[in-house]
C-alpha cells in the first residue's frame, strides 16, 4: 500500500500511464551509520582541539587575527560533533524512493528537490544491506554500457566528482522491508530483461 501523500506528492513526475509500484520514505530522525565509528572519534578530537586553540590564544593575549583563526575551525568541529546529525536527518526527512516498471525515482528536498531518475532496464547490479531489524540500505549501479544509462553516469561523474555513482551508486538507504523492497527490484529487473 502507497501512502497517499507519498503518492500526490510523486505525482507531477510521472510520466503518460506511468504507475507507481513502491513509494517510502527513508527512516527519520538521527541515526548513526557504520562510519560513525570513525567519525565520532575524530570529530571530538577536531573539535576540542579547535577550541583548545581558540581558548588558549584568548588567554595568551594574541594578536586577534591569530585568535580569529581558530573559530572556523571550532564550527566546523560543532557541525562535525553535531550539525551533521541534524542535517542528515533533515535530508531524510524530505527524501521520497519510489519505483515504477520502467525507472526508480529519487527525490530530496522539499521546495527545490532534486529528482534522480534511474532506468531500470540500465541497473547493472543491486546491493542489499541489511540491519536485524528488517531495515537496510539498496545500492543502484548503473550499467555505464547500457544504451542511455552512458549519459547518467557522465552526468553524476560531473556533477559529483570522479566517478562517485559508477562506482557507489545511488542507494535507497534506511527504508524498512528492505528485503521485499529489493526482491520486487530484482523481480522488475527480471521482467525487463526477458
Amino acid at each position: 500500500m502507497i501512502d497517499r501523500d507519498i503518492e500526490r506528492e510523486l505525482l507531477p513526475l510521472l510520466g503518460s500511464g506511468e504507475e507507481i509500484l513502491w513509494a517510502a520514505r527513508p527512516q527519520t530522525g538521527i541515526k548513526l551509520r557504520t562510519s560513525d565509528a570513525v567519525m565520532i572519534p575524530f570529530s571530538i578530537v577536531w573539535c576540542g582541539f579547535s577550541i583548545f586553540w581558540v581558548v588558549m590564544a584568548y588567554s595568551m593575549d594574541a594578536p586577534i587575527p591569530f585568535v580569529l583563526f581558530g573559530v572556523p575551525f571550532v564550527f566546523i568541529g560543532l557541525y562535525l560533533v553535531f550539525g551533521r546529525f541534524f542535517a542528515d536527518a533533515n535530508r531524510r526527512a524530505k527524501t521520497i524512493y519510489a519505483f515504477t516498471r520502467e525507472r526508480v525515482i529519487i527525490r530530496t528536498g522539499g521546495g527545490n528537490s532534486t529528482v534522480e531518475s534511474i532506468p531500470i532496464a540500465s541497473l547493472a547490479e543491486l546491493t542489499l544491506e541489511q540491519k536485524a531489524d528488517g531495515s537496510g540500505t539498496i545500492i543502484l549501479r548503473p550499467d555505464i554500457s547500457t544504451p542511455g544509462s552512458l549519459n547518467y553516469a557522465h552526468n553524476f561523474n560531473s556533477s559529483r566528482g570522479p566517478a562517485r555513482y559508477v562506482k557507489q551508486g545511488p542507494r535507497l538507504e534506511m527504508i524498512d522491508n528492505v528485503q521485499s523492497v529489493y526482491q520486487r527490484l530484482l523481480d522488475l529487473q527480471r521482467q525487463i530483461r526477458v
